[in-house]
């Protein structure tokens, strides 16, 4: 019980300190605590949960291979980090797909229509700005809006807590990346890499919740 606050303790402790390196444009505390908030992660959910889900980890050090290459500023990390980060979730839509199959039509079209629509006005945003990462974009936004499908199916069909961190960690997961495409390709906002992080940090928290809940439900 110890190591468990301690390591959540070490998380929101590298979370604060990332942000601050966000405010005051300080990139050594970036590259020191940005890395650190994922493995910390890892840790915390590796202390509660034995054995542990090697997908989930999977995706996990996927998103910390991701969060390393969106340090540099870069095409070529950015594209990179993009790869990860798709790959991350695809790990994520298999671990949450255990609702689609108990879905009705119903409710897979109640699912679909909201992330269609967010999916939709996003590209349509954004596409004139895009150039040749137009494609690239369009796929991670439908890897990512499907892992937004599923979280919700998921929900639908199992209305627990688990379910509910799930969907609301699939949500911030969307709004933050949603974030990083306007702050990149349509409009910069100061405030905005704070949310960005803010955002993704709860999106990654909810979910390690819900992987922590099924592992104890196992």
């Amino acid at each position: 019980m110890r190591n468990k606050k301690l390591i959540l303790a070490l998380f929101v402790l590298a979370v604060l300190l990332d942000l601050i390196g966000i405010i005051t444009g300080n990139e050594l505390m970036r590259f020191i605590f940005k890395p650190l908030i994922v493995l910390l992660l890892m840790t915390y959910y590796s202390i509660i949960i034995e054995p542990e889900n090697k997908i989930y980890l999977a995706a996990l050090f996927l998103c910390f291979i991701g969060d390393v290459l969106l340090l540099f500023n870069s095409q070529i990390n950015f594209i990179g980090g993009l790869i990860a980060f798709l790959l991350a979730h695809l790990l994520y839509i298999k671990l949450a797909g255990e609702g689609v199959q108990k879905s009705t039509i119903g409710q897979k079209l109640t699912a679909i229509i909201p992330f269609a629509l967010v999916f939709a006005g996003l590209i349509y945003l954004l596409k004139d700005n895009l150039g040749d990462m137009l494609i690239p974009v369009i796929v991670y936004a439908i890897v990512i809006s499907v892992f937004g499908v599923v979280a919700l199916l998921n929900y639908l069909t199992n209305k627990t807590s688990a379910s509910i961190a799930l969907l609301g960690g699939a949500t911030f997961f969307i709004i933050s990346d949603a974030t990083l495409a306007i702050n990149k390709f349509y409009q910069s906002e100061s405030y905005f890499p704070v949310f960005i992080m803010i955002t993704y940090v709860l999106a990654q928290y909810l979910i390690c919740k819900y992987m922590i809940s099924r592992g104890v439900k196992e």
